[in-house]
């Protein structure tokens, strides 16, 4: 019985620590999270610094609002395309590499066993280990064992160009609509490059917060990142605008 209860009570300790040792890890979210805070960044960043721009040459109001909607409309269908273009490219290259990859192994399987296990032994495994744990991942399934350790391609990393488009357009839309909704509704046009300047800082502090909160970083360093490249950009297209005053 003594011995039944402690049994009983190691695998209930084992499993105890296993739980309180599991971690949360955040690599799976890199993927989408660069192009949604890129996307919002660039949203926020250019059509606040537009319609500072404009509002600082003494345009109307009207003409405000037809630029700040153009540069949503342009700037979501140009993240778009960029994300699209530039993802396609790294799939394009991953492709590539898994296809020689693939060739190598059909003709060099050996060759390219000894290859794996060399990775690991540079990892610290042990010669005789690495080849047998190269032996066993290779008979799983070579093409993934040496696309992940040889390579560096991985369900995690794997370029994704279409949900990179999408988050990129959807989170530029988002961060855009902000500072030009506070240029809709504000009709002053004497103070609205002050007024979306400052509401526009406050979203980039906000946007960056949140995005060091997901990623795991200091949320302090978050804010003064975004902050600083946001107010230098509207602070120099305000004094483009002041340049080529429309009024004079």
């Amino acid at each position: 019985m003594s011995n039944q209860v402690t049994g009983s009570n190691q695998v209930t300790g084992s499993n105890q620590a296993t739980g309180s040792h599991l971690e949360h890890h955040r690599q799976h979210r890199v993927g989408w999270l660069r192009a949604a805070v890129l996307g919002a960044n660039d949203g926020i960043v250019s059509t606040a610094s537009l319609i500072i721009g404009v509002a600082s040459a003494n345009s109307g109001h009207t003409a405000i609002m037809v630029a700040g909607t153009a540069g949503l409309v342009a700037g979501a269908i140009s993240m778009a395309a960029g994300e699209y273009v530039s993802v396609s490219s790294q799939a394009d290259t991953e492709k590539s590499d898994l296809q020689d990859e693939k060739k190598s192994l059909e003709q060099n399987y050996e060759e390219e066993v000894i290859e794996l296990a060399d990775i690991y032994q540079q990892r610290g495994v042990e010669p005789e280990l690495s080849v047998t744990v190269a032996r066993q991942l290779m008979a799983h399934d070579a093409l993934a064992a040496h696309s992940r350790d040889e390579i560096g391609i991985s369900d995690l990393s794997a370029a994704q160009p279409i949900t990179a488009a999408f988050s990129s357009a959807l989170s530029f839309t988002l961060g855009a609509a902000l500072p030009l909704m506070t240029a809709y509704f504000y009709h002053d046009d004497a103070n609205l490059s002050v007024v979306t300047a400052v509401l526009s800082l406050v979203f980039l502090a906000i946007l960056g917060a949140i995005s060091s909160y997901l990623s795991g970083a200091k949320m302090l360093t978050g804010i003064v990142r975004v902050g600083f490249w946001g107010a230098l950009a509207m602070a120099t297209t305000a004094l483009v605008g002041i340049a080529f005053d429309v009024a004079v």
